[in-house]
């Protein structure tokens, strides 16, 4: 291992030669048994600093729990669920593609009346602290009719977005 790094440093090897010799997967070869064992080492590592500290499993925990919401929330916007009818892999693409845009919209709408009814709270003297606008989620449902007869107005345009920051109390 030291020989390849010093080569690197040293240029002899460039990384690009390294990589396509260890993307071959040739069990005799020494790069990739070296390399095998350190992903090895590394991946116990891994596991032994996630079994050890509780915040790095909450961090993972919530940071897979935001994932698991979104594609929730994706599967439910796209009426079908998580199948995919066409066998088409152009097809697949564009449904997901289709999907996720929609998805996107419909979270950037509820985050777009959520900061609004924040400001109108704050403006009544309510305090909106960060921990009350974490209980919050872009993947409400319930305002959502996903059947039903919609009536698109062109000529009824919304006022225009005036951005503002959230009202949080900064720290002094």
């Amino acid at each position: 291992m030291f020989q390849v790094v010093l080569s690197i440093q040293a240029g002899r090897v460039r990384p690009s030669v390294l990589l396509r010799k260890l993307g071959t997967y040739n069990r005799r070869s020494l790069h990739y048994r070296a390399f095998r064992e350190i992903g090895r080492v590394e991946r116990t590592l891994f596991l032994l600093r996630f079994i050890a500290d509780t915040d790095i499993r909450r961090t993972i925990r919530a940071e897979t729990t935001k994932i698991e919401a979104f594609n929730d929330f994706l599967d439910w916007v796209s009426f079908g669920g998580p199948l995919i009818k066409s066998g088409d892999p152009v097809e697949q693409e564009k449904q997901l593609k289709y999907a996720s845009l929609v998805a996107n919209a419909v979270m950037l709408s509820d985050v777009a009346d959520m900061t609004t009814t924040l400001a109108a709270m704050d403006g009544d003297g309510h305090v909106v602290t960060p921990a009350l606008v974490g209980c919050l989620s872009p993947y409400t449902r319930e305002h959502l009719r996903r059947f039903g007869q919609y009536v698109l107005d062109m000529g009824d345009l919304p006022p225009p977005r005036e951005p503002q920051p959230l009202p949080f109390e900064t720290a002094a």
